[in-house]
């Protein structure tokens, strides 16, 4: 999955040799960033981008960022010509592969400011980019932005391909058994895994009285085949146990 934005996006590329159905996650399935998710012979994985809102600390101005993607975090800094790791929370290697404008939010800051992308590498064993920033130039100013989210406009939202969805889009959609019509749940979130999962909040006709009241799901084209944003609903076809797997 891909995830960006809030603001989180769901997108895909295709991962080599099979076609991904959600939105691009490039890092982690290549991996939605660079790394690769196997998928099953008979059953190609969705891809799912997600750049994801900025929770800020409640002792802190509250940040506005309506307009806003958070994409990556700062987490430390890469050697000493100050060079910084990032954490990304967004599937599209561009954020931080391709030189340009991005927006840098402090902490206690409640607006981004630009800052200009000179380089950006990613570091597959470790789900890392490590990225040179303008004006960043040894360990001591690099260090100074631990902990600073890194943002990109919510209108620069990258477009997506076929059976590539935006995370925010699948949120809150309600999922159907496709051959009965039966109501299982509402998509409350998207997990990243080895495959992305769908993780479902149970109607309360299939939750009764289990203390498990989700389901995680595979976003697969094999389960969910039918991903209709106009309906507002999705279609799954999932092997037998698959919804009592986590109770």
């Amino acid at each position: 999955m891909k995830h960006e934005e809030a603001n989180k996006e769901i997108g895909g590329k295709e991962a080599k040799g099979q076609r991904s159905k959600r939105a691009e996650k490039q890092r982690s399935k290549r991996v939605g960033g660079n790394s690769e998710i196997p998928s099953s012979p008979q059953s190609p994985l969705p891809l799912i981008s997600r750049e994801g809102p900025t929770f800020p600390n409640p002792q802190s101005p509250v940040p506005n960022l309506d307009n806003w993607l958070e994409i990556g975090k700062i987490v430390s800094p890469q050697g000493l010509s100050g060079e910084l790791r990032v954490y990304p929370v967004s599937d599209f290697p561009e954020r931080f592969e391709v030189p340009g404008k991005r927006w840098l939010l402090r902490s206690g800051d409640t607006e981004p400011q630009p800052i200009e992308l000179l380089t950006g590498r990613y570091i597959s064993n470790k789900n890392l980019y490590v990225i040179k920033l303008a004006g960043v130039e040894n360990c001591d100013q690099a260090e100074a932005l631990r902990g600073c989210t890194l943002m990109v406009p919510a209108s620069d939202r990258p477009q997506l391909g076929e059976d590539e969805y935006h995370v925010l889009d699948l949120i809150g959609l309600e999922v159907f058994m496709q051959a009965s019509g039966e109501l299982v749940g509402t998509v409350v979130d998207i997990i990243p895994a080895g495959n992305d999962l769908l993780e479902v909040k149970l109607h309360e006709s299939l939750a009764g009285d289990k203390k498990q009241k989700t389901v995680l799901i595979p976003f697969v084209e094999a389960i969910a085949p039918i991903v209709d944003l106009k309906s507002n609903r999705i279609e799954i076809t999932p092997p037998p146990g698959l919804l009592e797997i986590n109770n």
